[in-house]
């Protein structure tokens, strides 16, 4: 990267992407999403939908954003599906619960990547 970056236009965008992950894996991340994308079959729709969230989200702000980088939504969908899969899986194969503390740190570490997938998102659009 050979270009500036504003810390005004940084910081609107990281919270735009920080409300983004909220309202899609929070909000309207649905009961049977939730339930099903962990699951060792009949994962992939509650897995696709919910990734399918955050995709459309994560275009929606690159179109208001820096339309030439449309195709974040494809990445987002990408990558969110691939960490959250993991998560269930590794938690899964682990016997996690929340009732145990693993089960907590494994959330944190996939709320963790998501973050810093957002921030690179942030970075790509808004660099000059």
């Amino acid at each position: 990267m050979t270009g500036t970056i504003s810390v005004i236009a940084l910081t609107i965008a990281f919270v735009l992407f920080t409300a983004k992950h909220f309202l899609a894996d929070f909000i309207l991340q649905t009961d049977w999403m939730w339930r099903n994308k962990d699951q060792k079959q009949d994962w992939l729709g509650a897995l696709a939908a919910h990734a399918g969230c955050h995709a459309l989200l994560t275009l929606l702000l690159a179109l208001v954003l820096m339309p030439a980088l449309w195709w974040l939504g494809i990445v987002d969908f990408a990558i969110h599906a691939l960490i959250d899969r993991c998560r269930g899986v590794i938690g899964r194969r682990l016997g996690l619960t929340f009732e145990r503390t693993g089960w907590w740190w494994l959330f944190g570490i996939d709320q963790g990547l998501h973050q810093l997938t957002h921030f690179a998102f942030v970075i790509a659009l808004v660099a000059r």
